[in-house]
């Protein structure tokens, strides 16, 4: 097909001026790319990108795929930095694309897995219904919240458990790096999930002993045994809302508050307090969001707690409130690199 009638064809430059597309054409597509990511990861193309640069039909051959959609694919994602498509036909992975592989540290392979997935389609479709009612999409989808139908999907909790590790296998380091941890002393880790944080900070502060507390099938499968921690750790399984270990000296609560709604919170933080001698210093772990309407990475995040969990992302002073409620003093908030923040506050 040429240009309208009358008219000259596009030249070469003309061809190339709509590279960019506009926020609104992102917004309508962004389903699209989502499930194209998904089909490349679940078909294994970053894998099989490794050793360098194929082929589309070489990709197809060793996949199990056509060729031609494949091709077609990976375009889209090329446009979007993941991959690289060069005169000769052949597709590389680029330095955003090679966290997609399985074998690589800090995979987020994982990850994509779990929000493309039915759990997070489901519930992002459901948005329009929670504008009306408040309900989470999730909760409308499945008639059961969330940690609850996890615990009854074995798969699923596996690929959410190692999802949220390889989210944060970075951050951690750079929490570590921006708190002043003491040199001695119990580090509880409340909710720690597999322990990949209380590894990092054991690893980085050798003085210290840790103990990981989450559900049980959760610390089944912890990070912590290692040759360089043997004999500082322990696990214990149990429910954040009914009881935590006792007897820590630092209690750090990582991104967990956001999970929940305000008196939900308030349950948490009055039950950690009750294991907690005054003075003993909590580390609330979390995004906190500006107060005057800056654009933040999290308000992203914050969508994704409104429709899964009835949890949200918080400002400073909302966090403050939290804490004063259940027995604590805020002390103050260090930045860090990542997302997060570290919120200091101490029993009272």
């Amino acid at each position: 097909m040429t240009g309208t009638p009358g008219t000259p064809d596009p030249t070469p430059s003309d061809l190339n001026s709509h590279r960019s597309a506009s926020p609104l054409h992102d917004l309508m597509y962004g389903h699209i790319h989502a499930s194209a990511l998904r089909a490349i990861v679940l078909h294994g193309i970053p894998d099989l990108l490794a050793d360098g640069p194929l082929t589309a039909e070489d990709l197809a051959a060793r996949s199990g795929t056509q060729a031609g959609p494949l091709r077609r694919v990976m375009r889209l994602l090329a446009m979007r930095g993941l991959f690289r498509e060069a005169q000769d036909g052949t597709f590389a992975l680029t330095g955003s694309g090679e966290v997609l592989r399985a074998d690589v540290p800090g995979s987020q392979r994982a990850a994509v897995l779990l929000f493309t997935g039915e759990m997070f389609r489901r519930s992002a479709d459901g948005l329009t219904g929670t504008l009306r009612t408040g309900q989470t999409g999730f909760d409308a989808a499945y008639a059961v919240p969330f940690f609850d139908h996890l615990g009854t999907e074995p798969d699923e909790s596996r690929l959410f458990d190692t999802a949220m590790s390889s989210l944060t296998s970075g951050v951690n380091e750079q929490i570590t790096r921006s708190y002043p941890f003491p040199d001695s002393g119990t580090v509880v880790d409340v909710a720690g999930g597999r322990g990949g944080l209380l590894r990092e900070i054991l690893t980085r502060f050798p003085g210290l002993r840790g103990v990981l507390f989450d559900r049980p099938e959760t610390v089944a499968g912890h990070l912590l045994d290692t040759e360089e921690l043997k004999g500082r750790w322990e696990t214990e399984g149990g429910d954040i809302f009914a009881a935590v270990p006792r007897g820590g000296d630092v209690y750090l609560l990582k991104n967990i508050l956001h999970d929940w709604p305000d008196e939900d919170c308030l349950r948490i933080l009055t039950t950690v307090r009750r294991a907690m001698d005054a003075g003993t210093r909590l580390l609330v772990i979390d995004a906190v969001l500006p107060g005057d309407g800056t654009p933040h990475p999290a308000v992203a995040l914050d969508i994704v707690m409104l429709m899964t969990l009835q949890g949200r992302e918080r400002r400073a002073a909302e966090f403050e409130d939290l804490l004063t409620r259940s027995g604590f003093r805020l002390n103050r908030v260090l930045p860090t690199p990542a997302l997060t923040s570290v919120i200091e506050a101490e029993a009272v």
